[in-house]
C-alpha cells in the first residue's frame, strides 16, 4: 500500500491541501527527524514528553530507562499521540497576519507495545543508534546484559498516520504588495559543527566524518546564491 488511509482522527480538515498520506513522504519526514513528542494521559493528567526515536519499517521504536514512569504507563496499552516536526523556513509576509512557517509534520496515533523479545529489543537499539549516525552500531560495542535490563523499548505501529506540509512564499493580499517591506522565505536548516573529541580518543583514530550525520537531502540544501538573496 503506497498511502495511509485517513481515519476520522487523522483526516486533515483545516488546509486540507497540505495533508499528506503518502507512505514514502511520511517515512522521509520521520527518517529526517531526531525527536518525537509523545502525548498521553495518566490519571487525568496529560503529559507531552520529548524523546528520541528510530523508524524500522512500518513502526517507530521509543526507548528509555526501565525505571521511567512515562514508558511504564505507555507499555500498559494507553492511547498515545506521537508527533515529529521539521522546520524548513520562516515565511515573512507584508502583514503580520500572513506570516507563517514552512514545515513538515507527522502525527501518529495508536497504542505502544512493550518490546520483550531479546532479539527485537537488540534490533530496536541498533535502529536508534543508526538513526542518529548511519552504521554507527557496526563500529561500537553492543549493549551488554546489564544495559539491556536497564533499558525499556516500546514499539508504535504506523497505522493511524498523517502528515501536514506547508511550503512556498507568503500568501499576501493583492492590496498589500505596495507595502515597502521585504517579503519572502528565509530557509532554515540544521548546521553541524566541528567534532570535539572527549579526551580519551586513542592515537591514530580518525575524526568522525560529520557528513554522516547530515539529514538534509541535497535537493533541499540552500545554494550560496539563494543564501545571498535572502540577506
Amino acid at each position: 500500500m503506497k498511502a495511509f488511509t485517513p481515519t476520522e482522527r487523522t483526516q486533515i480538515r483545516r488546509h486540507a491541501e497540505r495533508g499528506v498520506y503518502d507512505r514514502e513522504q511520511i517515512y522521509a519526514i520521520l527518517d529526517e527527524g531526531y525527536i518525537c513528542n509523545l502525548g498521553f494521559t495518566v490519571d487525568g493528567q496529560t503529559y507531552v514528553i520529548p524523546t528520541a526515536y528510530g523508524r524500522s519499517g512500518n513502526q517507530i521504536y521509543i526507548h528509555g530507562s526501565a525505571a521511567s514512569r512515562a514508558l511504564g504507563s505507555l507499555s500498559e496499552g494507553i492511547n498515545v499521540c506521537a508527533t515529529v516536526t521539521l522546520v524548513d523556513g520562516f515565511v515573512l509576509a507584508r502583514s503580520a497576519f500572513r506570516h507563517s512557517i514552512n514545515y513538515r509534520s507527522v502525527v501518529i496515533l495508536g497504542k505502544a507495545r512493550l518490546v520483550t523479545d531479546p532479539t527485537e529489543k537488540m534490533e530496536a537499539l541498533r535502529c536508534f543508534t543508526n538513526h542518529l549516525v548511519p552504521n554507527r552500531w557496526e563500529e561500537v560495542r553492543a549493549p551488554n546484559q546489564t544495559e539491556m535490563l536497564k533499558t525499556s523499548v516500546l514499539s508504535l505501529a504506523l497505522e493511524e498516520v498523517s502528515a501536514k506540509v506547508r511550503s512556498g512564499p507568503p500568501l499576501d493580499l493583492e492590496e498589500d504588495y505596495s507595502i515597502p517591506v521585504w517579503a519572502g522565505v528565509v530557509p532554515v536548516s540544521a548546521r553541524l559543527g566541528e567534532p570535539i573529541p572527549d579526551g580519551h580518543v586513542l592515537p591514530g583514530i580518525a575524526v568522525v566524518d560529520r557528513r554522516r550525520l547530515d539529514r538534509v537531502p541535497s535537493s533541499r540544501q540552500v545554494p550560496p546564491a539563494a543564501q545571498a538573496a535572502v540577506q
